[in-house]
């Protein structure tokens, strides 16, 4: 057998995703996107516009996060809610990402930025039904997690992406050209990356670069 192909995606929604598992001649980590529509599957030219395009202004506890997914840069949007539990062991609900991750981004929130969650019910969606792998959303989960929590909302042309350490620092992710190029692509106008990231030439996002968690609470509380 030289190649294993298969569809994942939740049946609630329309999209559906095309990934190899096994590719004797190829790569495993490429992907095709697809909608179900009335008359079959039909292939999605922009998945980047489908899944950011319903985001509304002023909504908090939404990022975007600038994905890869094989060698295409993918715009997703991640949802979080944060709120106060009545239970003695407060709810973690995750849909298409690692919910050991989101323990361990909760744990570094409250012991390096000084965010408390252990009291809150969390839960995290990744819309569309896409299911996120790579490290690089740590800094997209951490501000839709902050933002939930204070209320405020993150600029609507924003994007996020850098992985999160245990000390808290925020490091720098690979393929930062692509990820900006979408996004400009996309109509996004603000990048919110770690420090010492290599920036492309001539590009035109304004970034934010952020040292660690405390960085990112710190600049949130800026948006009030």
């Amino acid at each position: 057998m030289d190649t294993v192909l298969y569809f994942e995606g939740d049946r609630g929604h329309q999209f559906r995703i095309l990934r190899a598992v096994k590719n004797r001649f190829g790569p495993t980590d490429e992907i095709g996107v697809f909608e179900m529509s009335e008359d079959g599957l039909r292939e999605v030219a922009n998945p980047s516009s489908l899944f950011i395009g319903a985001r509304e202004a002023g909504t908090p506890g939404s990022a975007i996060f600038a994905g890869m997914e094989g060698t295409r840069p993918l715009m997703m949007e991640v949802q979080a809610l944060v709120s106060p539990s009545t239970l003695g062991t407060p709810r973690r609900a995750v849909v298409g990402w690692d919910k050991n991750r989101l323990s361990m981004i909760l744990a570094v929130l409250e012991a390096r930025a000084g965010i408390t969650l252990s009291s809150h019910d969390v839960y995290l969606n990744v819309a569309g039904g896409m299911k996120v792998r790579e490290p690089a959303a740590d800094l997209a989960v951490a501000a839709a997690l902050v933002s939930s929590l204070t209320g405020t909302a993150l600029p609507i042309d924003a994007m996020f992406f850098g992985e999160i350490a245990l000390s808290g620092a925020v490091r720098a992710v690979g393929q930062a050209g692509n990820r900006l190029k979408e996004g400009d692509k996309m109509g996004l106008k603000q990048a919110v990356i770690a420090a010492r990231t290599k920036m492309p030439k001539n590009s035109g996002m304004v970034t934010k670069e952020l040292e660690d968690l405390g960085a990112l609470a710190g600049w949130v509380s800026t948006l009030e």
